[in-house]
């Protein structure tokens, strides 16, 4: 039987490791991300352009320029409407784009706000995109109130690339698991 004394210094111990590892997950997770901001230009549902950074936004899939939906028996221009949608969030002003990966275009994967709100979230809860690795319960929210795209039928975004010879592209979900548990700890942690 070991002593109280030993227990002790070993639960010490191992919060001590513990701590350790938390901070270098956090740090090395923190390498990677970099923030990018200015008055963005639009380049369509889901893309920004800031100078020569172009910013795919992380974790949403907005309709394609020349993509059609279908609402009330009638055929719309849902690509371009996301695209003036997102124009109407941002409403020229400056944003803030934080994240840490390139997506396969060279994009900037990032989460990006302006006006104090997430404009990624935002478009998914308006319905002007879908989740895309991310913001699923802003999309059970816009299904619910049959906002933008769920206002009628439409082909998913990923589904209508691949129907029109466009190149097929992966949720945006990250694949560093460490990052993610502490994305999610951060949101967590934020929001109390």
């Amino acid at each position: 039987m070991r002593k109280p004394r030993s227990l002790l210094l070993d639960g010490v111990l191992t919060v001590l490791f513990l701590g350790l590892v938390w901070l270098a997950a956090d740090r090395i997770s923190r390498q990677g991300d970099a923030t990018l901001s200015g008055v963005p230009r639009v380049v369509d549902g889901d893309t920004l352009a800031l100078g020569r950074d172009r910013i795919r936004l992380a974790g949403i899939d907005a309709p394609e320029l020349s993509q059609n939906c279908e609402r009330d028996g009638k055929t719309w221009a849902c690509g371009q409407e996301a695209r003036r949608h997102l124009i109407q969030l941002i409403g020229g002003l400056p944003i803030a784009c934080k994240g840490g990966a390139d997506d396969r275009y060279g994009r900037r994967l990032a989460a990006c706000r302006t006006g104090g709100e997430e404009v990624n979230a935002r478009m998914v809860n308006d319905g002007f995109a879908v989740a895309f690795g991310d913001y699923a319960a802003e999309e059970a929210v816009a299904r619910a109130r049959r906002s933008g795209l769920w206002a009628g039928s439409f082909d998913q975004p990923r589904d209508w690339r691949a129907r029109h010879g466009r190149t097929s592209e992966t949720p945006h979900i990250d694949g560093d698991w460490i990052k993610a548990l502490l994305r999610h700890l951060e949101t967590a942690w934020t929001s109390r």
